[in-house]
């Protein structure tokens, strides 16, 4: 049997164009703050969250209906899907306001990895609203998280060296696919980058509205977006980053160990169920 693997959702004009679209908005709702004028009065835009909320997932969704019009989501790919959020759904909690552990970081990232950056933005999006309805987690800034692990999982997918042709060769080579230890690495460094810079984007999307700062790590509207940068780092550095760099390491940790049993299932998986291979149905013989 060869070792080469079909994507379950490729991406296709529209998928491309729709998730363009989620990650512009995204990039404009995280960001926007840091270029208001001295006159705003951030906080009281902190009511307009619910708004944001109401008007981003209708965008993400539409990368679910683009995907679908592109390439056809079959009953085999939305059970992946389900399985898989459910998964990363169930690990979410598991470390939940223990010095940032998140074990469900591992596996999104080696999903993405195998099922491709389209199945991976819809599979992380997923994963983080199932675990916020299973953690009681619903709230405004559901939006932005779905959005940032969408982009872990859709970076994934977009690193070098996939196998996307069922005559690859397991081994890497060339311009080929990477596979064995320099993949594992690979996804390694790519799981502690990604656990840094979810936290760091999560920070952004709430640090302005925040009140009662200390004057060294608070944000200042109207301030070149340079000092703003400054502060904002000094605020990760004293809040979240004993939160940020354990996820990291539990990432690259779970990556490196459990990486090639969860790849080699993942890849087994999905070349079983041939989800390009279009459905007959023969008749029956009497």
């Amino acid at each position: 049997m060869s070792s080469g693997q079909v994507r379950p959702v490729r991406l296709g004009w529209r998928s491309i164009a729709a998730l363009a679209l989620v990650s512009a908005v995204g990039v404009v709702a995280f960001g926007w703050p840091l270029l208001a004028g001295g006159e705003s009065s951030l906080s009281a835009h902190a009511k307009d969250a619910p708004w944001l909320f109401a008007a981003l997932l209708p965008l993400l969704l539409g990368v679910v209906v683009a995907t679908i019009a592109d390439v056809g989501l079959d009953a085999k790919a939305i059970a992946m899907l389900g399985v898989l959020a459910a998964a990363g759904a169930a690990l979410r909690p598991l470390g939940a306001g223990t010095a940032g552990i998140e074990p469900m970081f591992f596996l999104m990232v080696l999903s993405g990895r195998v099922l491709g950056p389209g199945f991976g933005f819809v599979l992380g999006a997923v994963s983080m609203f199932a675990s916020a309805l299973l953690t009681g987690g619903v709230g405004p800034w559901m939006p932005f998280q779905m959005l940032a692990m969408g982009w872990v999982c859709m970076g994934a997918g977009l690193l070098p060296g996939p196998d996307t042709s069922p005559s690859s060769r397991p081994r890497s080579s060339r311009g080929g696919p990477i596979r064995g230890r320099g993949e594992l690495y690979m996804l390694g460094a790519y799981g502690a980058v990604s656990s840094v810079l979810y936290g760091t984007v999560m920070n952004l999307q709430g640090w302005p509205y925040i009140g009662g700062l200390a004057t060294g790590v608070s944000f200042v509207p109207g301030d070149p977006v340079g000092e703003n940068l400054a502060r904002f780092v000094a605020y990760c550095l004293a809040t979240s980053l004993g939160w940020d760099l354990p996820r990291a390491v539990v990432t690259v940790v779970l990556s490196v160990t459990l990486g090639p049993a969860v790849l080699k299932a993942l890849r087994r998986a999905t070349r079983r169920a041939a989800f390009e291979t279009p459905v007959t149905f023969e008749p029956s013989q009497r």
